[in-house]
């Protein structure tokens, strides 16, 4: 963990570049940091973002314009409410400035909602960490 897990209307798929969009979100969390400051908030390897549009779908009165992106940050406990709130905003801050365009030209909504918890279940299998560039 983190995975980020984007929904959006599919109507949105010629206004935004999704993939540099999960690539910008992805660095957003890879870059904080935990309380000491150096130490990273969440693990590198952990890390995932997502995305996935909506093909049918109504926004506010219905009109096919209206487009929204919701953003869900799954998140282990174990974070301070400080930290929580500095990672939302971390993310929400540069999912907006991406998407700043996006706001010029369409009627656009844009939520985040980060949830907490231990899975009642979790299997793994990961090289990932192996593979990372540490250097």
């Amino acid at each position: 963990m983190p995975h980020l897990n984007i929904q959006y209307t599919a109507n949105l798929d010629r206004a935004i570049d999704m993939n540099a969009l999960c690539k910008t979100l992805a660095a957003t969390l890879v870059a904080l940091r935990g309380e000491d400051g150096v130490a990273p908030l969440f693990p590198v390897a952990g890390t995932r973002v997502m995305a996935w549009p909506a093909a049918y779908f109504a926004v506010a009165d219905g009109q096919p314009d209206r487009a929204f992106i919701y953003l869900n940050l799954r998140i282990t406990p174990g974070r301070s409410e400080a930290l929580k709130k500095r990672a939302g905003d971390a993310v929400l801050a540069s999912a907006s400035a991406h998407l700043d365009t996006v706001f010029a030209q369409h009627a656009l909504g844009l939520t985040l909602h980060i949830d907490e918890g231990v899975p009642v279940y979790e299997g793994k299998r990961n090289n990932l960490a192996a593979h990372l560039n540490t250097a």
